[in-house]
This record gives structure tokens, C-alpha cells and sequence, in this order.
């Protein structure tokens, strides 16, 4: 077991790292139900909980592809592509969905390594409602407004949940290795945690820089939490936990 175990009414969600789900009974641990993708020759190792959206749970796996699974039979009831991969060698066509879904509302998003950002609605047979080029291996943020991505090349960007249209971008954050970000919603802000102990604050209207805290020096390389509705939690690799009150 590489992730965190899911709690649902149905019982205990669990991946491992072979990208199985599994699900057990809450009472007894009993395993009801088994669903086992096909992996590609060569992936990415990912630590990547699945969503409970209940009646289903969706999971990112190799391959580039989103998952809609029954939580009541472990039966596959939707598969998008967020990316097709490409290349000629294996290593070229890794385009895996290493992070956590987002479930927000109708709208079910998921970003891929070496592929794109892509957003599908729910309610209409999961058809895809937009995608945009991008390379991510960080869960996704998201507020009323905009989905949140911390990309590869370490920039924070914006897109526009009904269209995929860039907001704004900051590349501020080069070789500072950007952890996932979360949206500050009182504050309006995006706070994001780097290597070297920062968690990072700008703007939500523009991507403007706002403001800088130092923790304790080691990575910050989990998603940042919100406790209530403007406090972050941070957690550092070597164990410090910081709540930061914005002011």
C-alpha cells in the first residue's frame, strides 16, 4: 500500500503499488471487491490517494488516464484521457497521472507528467470539457473561479475552470520545486510550499507576489492544508508541522 486509505460508506479504499484499488469492509477488513488496471511497459511511482465522490471513486493512473470505479462493486463506469502518450521510446511516452483527482462539483480534473491538464464533466457522461498542454506531477487546486497547477518548470499558474484559458502565470519559483498548491479563499491567495522550507503566498486575481514565510529549512513536499479559512498547514521532511495564520 503506497497511499493513504480512503473511508467511505462502503468501506476502506485502498491503492497499492501495483495500481490496484481494492476496497474492505469497515467492520472486519474483508476485501469486497478488486479493480486492476493494465500497466504500461514503463510508469511513474505514484503515492496518489484516490477521490471518493460517492457512488463512485476516481483514480489517476499510468497511461494518462482518469478512473470513475463503483464504490458498491469495483465495476469501471468511466475512463478519460487527460493525454495520449507519445514518443518513440517508452521512456518518451510516460504520460502518467502520478497526483489526486479533483472532484469539485460536476467537474472532474486531472493533470498528467509529460502530457496535459484536462477537466471532464460528470454529469454528461464524463465528456471532456477542456484540456490544456501542461506537465505536472502536483495535485491540483481549485476555487469558484480558477484550477490552481504548480508545473513542472516550478511556475504557478491559473486557468479558468469553464474554459482552460490562463488566467495569470508566475515563474517566480525557478529550481525552488513547488510543492502542490492550495487556494486560500478568504485571503485571496495560493500558498505553495518549495524545497527549501518556504511556503510561498500570491495573489489569486493576479499571481502577484504577496508574501514569504521560512519554516524550518527541509522540503515542504506535501499539498499545503487549509484549517478553516485562513490558516495553512504546512508539513516539512523532517517532521515539523507549521500552521501560518494570514493576517
Amino acid at each position: 500500500v503506497v497511499a493513504p486509505a480512503v473511508i467511505t460508506s462502503q468501506g476502506v479504499l485502498v491503492r497499492a503499488g501495483d495500481n490496484t484499488l481494492s476496497l474492505h469492509g469497515l467492520s472486519d477488513g474483508k476485501r469486497l471487491w478488486v479493480y486492476s488496471p493494465v500497466n504500461p511497459t514503463l510508469s511513474l511511482r505514484s503515492t496518489a490517494a484516490p477521490v471518493a465522490a460517492e457512488p463512485y471513486a476516481f483514480v489517476g493512473l499510468p497511461g494518462g488516464k482518469i478512473s470513475g470505479i463503483s464504490l458498491q462493486n469495483g465495476a469501471l463506469v468511466w475512463e478519460g484521457a487527460v493525454t495520449l502518450p507519445k514518443g518513440t521510446t517508452e521512456l518518451e511516452r510516460v504520460a502518467d497521472v502520478v497526483s489526486s483527482p479533483l472532484v469539485e462539483g460536476r467537474q472532474t480534473c486531472a493533470v498528467a507528467y509529460q502530457g496535459r491538464v484536462a477537466c471532464f464533466d460528470v454529469t454528461n457522461g464524463g465528456s471532456l470539457t477542456w484540456a490544456r498542454e501542461m506537465s505536472s506531477t502536483q495535485n491540483l487546486a481549485v476555487d469558484t473561479r480558477n484550477l490552481y497547477v504548480s508545473d513542472d518548470k516550478n511556475a504557478l499558474q491559473a486557468l479558468d475552470r469553464e474554459t482552460g484559458t490562463v488566467a495569470w502565470k508566475n515563474s517566480q519559483f525557478l529550481l525552488r520545486r513547488l510543492s502542490a498548491p492550495v487556494a486560500v479563499v478568504r485571503r485571496g491567495l495560493v500558498a505553495a510550499g518549495d524545497v527549501q522550507g518556504y511556503v510561498h503566498f500570491v495573489s489569486r486575481a493576479d499571481g502577484s507576489f504577496a508574501a514569504r514565510v521560512k519554516t524550518d529549512g527541509s522540503a515542504i513536499v506535501a499539498q499545503p492544508q487549509m484549517l478553516g479559512s485562513s490558516t495553512v498547514l504546512v508539513q516539512t521532511q523532517d517532521g515539523g508541522i507549521f500552521a501560518l495564520e494570514i493576517q
